[in-house]
C-alpha cells in the first residue's frame, strides 16, 4: 500500500497478466467505431492503456488514453478518427513502464510516410537494438520496445512497406503479432514460432484482423482463419497478400492462452477455449480425486475448468464464491479493520453454499500463494468443514519473456517450494496440480506450445546481458 493508503488493484493481485490485445480493419465506412467496438471484446487483455489509429487515405489520426475504452473514448474522440481503416490496442505494460509515452498504437512518419503499429507480446533482444539505434543517432520517446520497430522500419532501405516491416523484423528475437496500418493498406504479422494468437476476419467486405475471435463475433464479422507462425498478411483494398519470408521454425504457441488469458467464447488455434478448460478440469479429476461433497469455482478463470472436473468426478457444482466485477484501478485501503481486505474486494463467500461442506476449490494457477491463501482461510471461515484445492495447469516455475507480465522467479512459490510446502502454505487439506502430459491430453495436442513457465526451457535464446539481467538460469530468482 503507498503511503496515500492506495491499494494498486491492477498491481496487488496474484495473476500472471496477459500482455496486450490488438485489432484492425480496413475498407469500412466506420473504422473507427468498428475498432473502439473490438477493442472492448479485447478489454481483458489488457486494461492499463488503449489508443486507435485511423487512416482517411491522406494521412492517419491517432487517440490514445490511459485506463479502459469505455473510459477514453467517448463519440467526441471518435469523431477525430476518420476513414476507412483503423488499428486498436489494449494495454497491459511487460516491456516498458506503465505510461501514456507508451500507449499504442504508436505512430511514426519517415520517408516511407506515415505508419502505425500495436504489438502483441515481447522482443527479447529489444535492449541491445535500443542501444545500437541510439548509439546511430536514433531518438526515442518511450521506453516500450515496439518503438524498436519503428526506428528499424524507418532504416530500412527497401521502398515498400511491407518490404520494409520484414526487413525490421528479420532483425529482432521474441515474440511477436503485430498489426500496421499505412495511409492505404494493413499487414498483419505473426513471429516464426507464433507465440501470440491473430485472427482473419471478414465484415460486409472489410478484412479484420484481431487477437481473438471473440472481437469478431462483438462487430458481427465472419471468422476466416488464424493468421499462421511466420505469415505476413497484406491487406490493400480488397486483396489479400500472404507470404512467409521468414525462416520456418518450430512451433511454440502459449499454451498458457489457453488456461487463463483468452476469452471462454473464443476459438484460439483451432479449439474452443470454454472446451479445452473442461477438458483442463476433466483431466484434473482423473489425476487428482478428491473426498468432497462440491466443487467451487474461483471465478472466472476456474469456471470452466471446475465444471470439468466436477464432470467427471460426479460431484455437485456450485458457485461458493461471488466475484465483484467493479472494481477500479484503485481503492482506499483500511489499515488492519477488515481481514483478507484485497481479496474481498473480488471474491465473496457464499456461506450457505460452503457451510459444512467438504470442498473443491478450482483455480487456474498459483502463482505467489498469497491470494490462495486467503481464499481457503476465507472459505473455512464461511464454516467449510475441508478445503482441497485443485489447480488446472502444471506448477508454474519460469517467468514468461514472450510478452506476460510475470513475477521473478524467487516471487513464483512453485519454483522453490514442493507441493507439499505449498500445501501447508496456503493452509489446504490437500493439494493437486494438473501435469504436463495432463494438459496436453486436455490441448488435444502433445507439442506445438510453449510450456516454458512450467518447464524452465525456453524455445528462444536469450542475449548474454539479458540473461544476466533477467538471471534467467539462476534457481534464487
Amino acid at each position: 500500500m503507498s503511503s496515500s493508503g492506495l491499494l494498486d488493484i491492477r498491481r496487488s493481485d496474484d495473476r500472471f497478466h496477459d500482455e496486450c490485445g490488438i485489432f484492425g480493419i480496413l475498407g469500412h465506412a466506420e473504422a473507427g467505431n468498428i475498432v473502439y467496438l473490438g477493442l472492448h471484446a479485447l478489454q481483458h487483455r489488457g486494461q492499463e492503456s488503449a489508443g486507435i489509429a485511423t487512416s482517411d487515405g491522406e494521412r492517419l489520426h491517432l487517440e490514445v488514453g490511459m485506463g479502459q475504452v469505455g473510459d477514453i473514448f467517448d463519440s467526441e474522440r471518435l469523431a477525430r478518427l476518420p476513414g476507412g481503416s483503423g488499428i486498436g490496442h489494449v494495454r497491459y505494460s511487460t516491456a516498458g513502464s506503465s505510461d501514456i509515452k507508451n500507449a499504442q498504437p504508436m505512430k511514426a512518419r519517415c520517408h516511407k510516410g506515415e505508419i502505425a503499429v500495436a504489438h502483441n507480446g515481447n522482443l527479447v533482444n529489444a535492449d541491445r537494438l535500443r542501444s545500437n539505434l541510439e548509439c546511430d543517432g536514433s531518438i526515442f520517446t518511450s521506453t516500450s520496445d515496439t518503438e524498436v520497430v519503428l526506428h528499424l522500419i524507418a532504416r530500412s532501405h527497401q521502398r515498400e512497406i511491407e518490404d520494409a516491416i520484414v526487413d525490421a523484423l528479420s532483425q529482432v528475437k521474441g515474440a511477436y503479432s503485430l498489426v500496421f496500418l499505412s495511409r492505404d493498406r494493413m499487414v498483419g504479422v505473426r513471429d516464426p514460432m507464433g507465440f501470440r494468437p491473430l485472427s482473419l476476419g471478414m465484415l460486409d467486405g472489410a478484412y479484420v484482423l484481431t487477437s481473438e475471435t471473440t472481437a469478431l463475433d462483438l462487430v458481427g464479422a465472419r471468422f476466416v482463419r488464424d493468421v499462421e507462425a511466420g505469415e505476413v498478411v497484406v491487406i490493400e483494398g480488397d486483396e489479400v497478400r500472404s507470404y512467409r519470408p521468414f525462416p520456418p521454425a518450430e512451433p511454440h504457441a502459449c499454451v498458457f492462452e489457453y488456461v487463463y488469458f483468452a476469452r471462454p467464447d473464443s476459438l484460439l488455434w483451432g479449439r474452443n477455449v470454454s472446451r479445452v478448460r473442461k477438458r483442463l478440469g476433466l483431466e484434473l479429476a482423473r489425476e487428482a480425486p478428491a473426498d468432497a461433497d462440491i466443487v467451487v469455482p474461483i471465478p472466472d478463470s476456474g469456471v470452466y475448468a471446475a465444471m470439468g472436473y466436477a464432470a467427471e468426478s460426479g460431484i455437485p457444482y456450485d458457485h461458493g464464491l461471488v466475484r465483484s466485477h467493479y472494481i477500479g484501478r484503485t481503492f482506499i485501503e483500511p489499515t488492519q479493520s477488515i481481514r483478507h481486505f484485497g481479496v474481498r474486494l473480488k471474491l465473496n463467500p457464499v456461506r450457505e453454499v460452503l457451510e459444512g461442506k467438504r470442498v473443491v476449490l478450482v483455480d487456474d494457477s498459483i502463482v505467489r500463494g498469497t491470494t490462495s491463501r486467503k481464499l481457503v482461510t476465507m472459505v473455512r471461515e464461511a464454516g467449510a468443514k475441508e478445503v482441497h484445492m485443485r489447480i488446472s495447469c502444471p506448477p508454474t516455475i519460469g517467468p514468461c519473456y514472450y510478452g506476460v507480465d510475470t513475477p521473478l522467479r524467487s516471487e513464483l512459490i512453485a519454483a522453490t517450494h514442493s507441493v507439499e510446502e505449498i500445501r501447508k502454505h496456503v493452509r489446504a487439506d490437500s493439494l493437486a496440480y494438473l501435469s504436463l502430459e495432463g494438459m496436453m491430453r486436455a490441448v488435444g495436442a502433445s507439442e506445438g506450445f510453449c510450456t516454458a513457465c512450467y518447464t524452465n526451457k525456453y524455445p528462444i535464446e536469450f542475449p548474454r546481458e539479458k540473461v544476466l539481467q533477467i538471471g534467467l538460469f539462476d534457481k534464487a530468482r
